[in-house]
């Protein structure tokens, strides 16, 4: 009986560590990675986030500049359980408003005589979905149009916050990670030139790089804003500052796979590949590339926070988007503008949208990075 134990118990173990010797690289890195619980949180939460940022006209529950002039700076609506002791499912309490005689400030109340129930995949508003279809489902809602849930409060013309935050989440994370992609081809290209050739194109790109590292950065958007016409489509603006970004953004990785590629250069397999024929397209490509996939990782997820913070900073100095668009900047750009932000601490919820996001991009390229070079080389 003992031995068949021993046995029973020596045979899963043997056969994980045969996995492990057949695992392939992916898979490797993925069991490696799924044991960093801070990056796979981080993980889920960014998902979720891209998924609520690609989605937003359905996850929001009105339109991102629907004004309710009866409804301006209202604060978080509550969501409840239990009405009087008996469990009802998720709801929330109506507000009334009333306006204070001595301060004409408004103030609201809460109605615990109306109760509003939360449904899902609720009819409100109509938009159009990714151009393809007209539709009116949202994610949530209340029935009763007089009321609504407000998540994160509603700002000074009675937009509701969530709904912003989620339309502006999808201009912000777009910008980050479409400049981080230029960024990455431009500074990964001629890194690898820059490292692998040496002699004048080495310093030619060193140069070049240095001309750009070198240029004051609050100058060049304060002259871009004062010369970018106010009539011009927030579109073009859009696209125009994503790719300052990047052409701005893009040294960084290039010196780090500059440096990378002057070390690996001359190992042997380099040299193995080199007298086997192949080309130089395919030694860079195919075995030195590959070979720096750590450090390439923690500077590709080091970088999309960087350009996120770089566009939440421009717009909110009003040196990037503004108005009509909706981005994380501008959304504080607003609150900063508005005198009674004490009373409504509510509008600042972007900036800590933007702090919760940096935070689980730099845990995911820990992550990343301890998984696809576990022994730090």
């Amino acid at each position: 009986m003992t031995d068949q134990t021993i046995n029973s118990t020596a045979a899963p173990a043997k056969d994980r560590k045969e996995d492990l010797y057949t695992a392939t690289p992916a898979q490797l890195i993925w069991r490696r990675f799924s044991k960093h619980a801070l990056a796979v949180v981080s993980l889920w939460f960014l998902v979720i986030l891209a998924l609520c940022a690609l989605f937003a006209d359905m996850v929001a529950p009105y339109a991102p500049f629907e004004v309710q002039r009866l409804r301006t700076l209202a604060p978080p609506t509550g969501i409840h359980l239990f009405h009087e002791g008996k469990f009802v499912g998720p709801f929330v309490y109506g507000l009334s408003r009333e306006r204070d005689a001595e301060t004409a400030r408004v103030i609201y109340e809460t109605d615990p005589e109306t109760v509003l129930p939360i449904r899902l995949f609720h009819q409100g508003d109509d938009y159009n979905f990714f151009g393809l279809f007209q539709s009116n489902i949202h994610l949530f809602g209340v029935d009763d149009r007089r009321q609504q849930i407000n998540l994160l409060g509603t700002d000074d013309l009675g937009r509701d916050v969530f709904s912003r935050l989620m339309h502006g989440g999808r201009v912000t994370l777009s910008a980050g990670l479409i400049g981080v992609i230029f960024a990455f081809v431009l500074g990964l290209t001629l890194g690898s030139i820059s490292g692998y050739f040496g002699g004048w194109i080495d310093n030619s790109i060193q140069r070049l790089m240095e001309l750009i590292r070198s240029v004051p950065t609050i100058p060049l958007w304060m002259g871009l804003a004062a010369a970018l016409p106010i009539a011009w489509d927030p579109i073009v603006v859009y696209v125009l500052i994503t790719l300052i970004l990047a052409l701005i953004g893009w040294t960084h990785l290039a010196r780090v796979v500059r440096g990378q590629f002057l070390a690996i250069r001359n190992e042997d397999y380099v040299m193995a590949a080199r007298l086997a024929g192949a080309t130089e397209y395919r030694i860079i490509t195919k075995h030195m590339l590959p070979s720096m996939t750590s450090y390439i990782i923690a500077a590709l997820t080091l970088a999309v926070p960087e350009m996120i913070l770089g566009e939440t900073a421009l717009s909110f100095l009003g040196l990037g988007l503004r108005p009509p668009v909706v981005s994380w900047g501008v959304l504080l750009q607003d609150a900063q503008n508005l005198r009674s932000i004490s009373l409504a601490p509510w509008l600042l919820s972007p900036g800590a949208a933007v702090v919760l996001t940096v935070l689980a991009f730099n845990f995911l390229g820990d992550g990343l990075r301890d998984a696809a070079d576990p022994y730090g080389q």
